[in-house]
């Protein structure tokens, strides 16, 4: 989670804070500094030099780089949403205990077309619906992610038809993806900070995990091909950070307590994306 640490002790020495290892490694050396200041009783005003000692903790403290500074809120949500992944997800930051099956590696799945099938169904009525409600931005701000390269839908429907050519019959949307999308809507227009946090898992996610557990099953069931729906145009880690920009930017405008409601709703967005991903067993 990312933190602002104080400035001012450093500005003593300088104007401009300590932004590079580099220069941290020299100022961490300096066990004392020594101020000058004028001697009262001298007449000609001379210099003499005054140690002060001051801890390298302290020093260290007062250090802000300016790579904190650019994480901002997201950074927040990151670390929240890792903590809820288990450590076959998340080896290094995972801390749930897995349960159900979706919470173990991809690698020890056994998904069914049909299960598959059923996923991609109710995964498109939730990009749908999420789509649809930044498109008419009930919040002005829900605006700032319109048209941001991540849309998954169109993607979706491009795949359903594949499967459809293949003879495969596309099941209708099933109750965990109506009742996510019914969950959503009801978001956008009376929680905005829930909401937001629900944009942001459903979209990160998929690009991080959700394109592991895309290869998975492809390798699986599907001789390995790549469906749309883990395909983006453009440089997707790009997309991804003007989208952390807008974010961030976003949540400038939030208080801590409606900064630490949308934290709390990180629960939440796991659990309705826990459930459509059951289906891919079923």
């Amino acid at each position: 989670m990312a933190s602002l640490a104080s400035i001012p002790q450093t500005q003593l020495f300088s104007n401009n804070p300590i932004t590079n290892s580099k220069q941290l490694s020299s100022f961490r050396k300096i066990s004392s500094i020594s101020l000058i200041r004028r001697n009262p009783s001298n007449n000609f005003g001379s210099m003499v030099l005054d140690k002060v000692e001051i801890p390298n903790m302290t020093l260290k403290a007062a250090v802000t780089t300016s790579a904190e500074v650019k994480k901002g809120f997201v950074e927040e949500m990151r670390s929240v949403a890792m903590k809820l992944h288990t450590k076959e997800q998340a080896p290094r930051e995972g801390e749930k205990v897995a349960k159900g099956p979706e919470e173990k590696s991809p690698a020890k799945w056994d998904p069914t077309i049909e299960g598959y099938l059923k996923f991609l169904v109710d995964s498109k009525l939730v990009y749908d619906t999420m789509e649809r409600i930044v498109q008419e931005a009930p919040v002005p701000y829900y605006a700032e992610f319109k048209n941001t390269g991540l849309e998954r839908s169109q993607k979706l429907a491009k795949d359903l038809e594949w499967f459809k050519e293949q003879g495969h019959s596309i099941p209708e949307p099933s109750d965990p993806g109506v009742t996510y999308a019914n969950y959503l809507e009801d978001l956008a227009q009376k929680d905005p900070q829930a909401f937001i946090c629900h944009f942001y898992n459903v979209y990160f996610a998929h690009s991080a995990g959700g394109r592991m557990i895309g290869r998975k099953v492809a390798e699986k069931i599907l001789n390995k091909k790549e469906l749309e729906f883990y395909k983006w145009d453009g440089d997707l880690s790009q997309l991804l950070q003007n989208v952390r920009e807008k974010l961030n930017k976003v949540a400038e405008n939030w208080t801590r307590e409606e900064k630490n409601h949308c934290l709390e709703e990180t629960e939440k967005s796991f659990e309705c994306s826990g459930k459509i991903l059951r289906l891919i067993f079923t």
